[in-house]
């Protein structure tokens, strides 16, 4: 007998979905939010103390967004169900600017720009992934693709797959950008070399490497604004 508390088991006047409808999402707390989205509770629990308990017990938004499975369905009344809402709520929003940056007409006209386009989805990966940001010769974005995930080192990196990607897409120049899961932006050896090996076969075909960005915790780091390209 399923005896989960739904949102219609809540006060009406307390109800998120009618708080949303009255005055708008933004008046909506992040557990309104959430509740929102998970429906209905757990035995002995309506769906706002779950929300709460989660956020509490997730440390927040950013923990939720970060979370993996086994991290949500470790949480007292959480199974596949709402775990999956949980994660694909996470992997939307983590999408979100990298789909805005598939269209044509946004222009890079500073590291800023890209990296607040990538900071959304790329400062929450729990694994290094090195993304090509192709551009046309107004600097706009072609297409963004990810390339390679992992640990980076210049023996794994072939500038061949980077290129490859650019030369198919008729790419004017390009941007390569990854992320620290420690949350440091602050390139590495390894990063400063892979950096200039890319730039000399860009050099080399004629599609020139313009920067390369290291993302963290909400934090950035251009190689081109250190002058290290």
């Amino acid at each position: 007998m399923d005896n989960s508390l739904k949102i219609k088991d809540i006060p009406q006047n307390e109800r998120p979905k009618e708080k949303l409808l009255t005055y708008g999402a933004d008046s909506l707390t992040n557990s309104e939010l959430l509740a929102l989205i998970l429906r209905t509770g757990t035995q002995g629990e309506n769906v706002l103390e779950l929300s709460n308990r989660l956020l509490s017990e997730l440390e927040g938004l950013d923990g939720i967004l970060s979370a993996n499975l086994k991290d949500i369905i470790s949480i007292k009344g959480i199974k596949d169900g709402k775990a999956s809402q949980i994660l694909a709520l996470s992997e939307l929003f983590k999408r979100f600017k990298t789909l805005k940056a598939a269209k044509r007409d946004i222009k890079i006209t500073s590291p800023k720009d890209l990296a607040s386009l990538l900071m959304g989805e790329m400062n929450s990966l729990n694994q290094e992934v090195l993304k090509v940001v192709l551009l046309s010769t107004k600097n706009t974005i072609i297409r963004v693709k990810d390339v390679f995930k992992g640990s980076l080192n210049t023996s794994i990196i072939h500038p061949r797959e980077i290129f490859k990607e650019a030369i198919n897409r008729n790419s004017a120049s390009l941007i390569i950008c990854h992320n620290h899961p420690s949350g440091d932006p602050t390139p590495s050896k390894e990063d400063i070399d892979i950096t200039l090996r890319i730039r000399e076969c860009g050099n080399i075909i004629g599609i020139k490497l313009i920067d390369h960005i290291i993302i963290g915790n909400n934090k950035f780091v251009s190689l081109k604004e250190r002058g290290l390209i």
